[in-house]
């Protein structure tokens, strides 16, 4: 039988961790496909995430959260905690392929923009925005569909709470341990399909990446 409860609770968290982390991620990866001499270090920071093990992740974020937290409110073990934590763990699903698609655009349509007379918000908003959509949906996909699927980091920060912080990939894994393998299954079949769907769409919109820019 599917966790409905889980199902909804994933849901929630993929959609709150879309709706703060979008617009940062276009923001960053806007200012990271300029030149920067810090430019390396920064990137090699954000992608942090996807090379550390979730437990490594997951421990710092639990000794961050522990006590009152920088936020003056307890974090762990609160849907406030998986979602911060969730968006820590996103950042480089959401800011690569947006930094990629701007990096794609052609400088002479950024020189033509300045020439015409438009400001540099003009410029980002009427001619840079409308060229990267691609990536900047790419990002999105890639991002809610890895939310769903999150299991080390929420665990750690977050345990498995009803309604509060057991996610969909959390039900699977306590499915497994009472050995209810036709629940896991279907639950499992649920993000494979999203996944399979999020990496198709994501791989669609950027194969055409080098046409974005003409």
């Amino acid at each position: 039988m599917l966790d409905l409860e889980a199902i909804l609770l994933s849901l929630k968290l993929a959609l709150w961790t879309l709706i703060f982390l979008l617009p940062f991620g276009v923001w960053v990866g806007h200012a990271l496909s300029k030149s920067n001499p810090y430019k390396s270090w920064i990137e090699a920071l954000l992608a942090l995430p996807l090379v550390l093990p979730p437990t490594v992740l997951g421990y710092y974020l639990l000794e961050g959260f522990g006590g009152r937290s920088f936020l003056g409110i307890p974090l762990v073990f609160s849907f406030t905690g998986i979602l911060i934590a969730s968006l820590i763990v996103n950042l480089p699903f959401v800011i690569q392929p947006i930094q990629r698609a701007f990096e794609a655009i052609h400088p002479e349509i950024r020189e033509a923009a300045q020439v015409s007379g438009l400001s540099s918000w003009q410029t980002f908003r009427l001619i840079e925005l409308p060229l990267a959509w691609r990536g900047i949906t790419s990002g999105a996909v890639l991002t809610f569909a890895h939310t769903l699927g999150e299991f080390g980091v929420v665990l750690m920060v977050g345990g498995a709470i009803p309604g509060e912080t057991k996610t969909v990939s959390i039900s699977i894994y306590d499915k497994v341990q009472s050995f209810d393998a036709t629940g896991a299954g279907m639950l499992s079949l649920l993000l494979l399909s999203i996944s399979l769907i999020a990496i198709v769409l994501s791989y669609g919109l950027l194969g055409t990446r080098k046409k974005w820019a003409y």
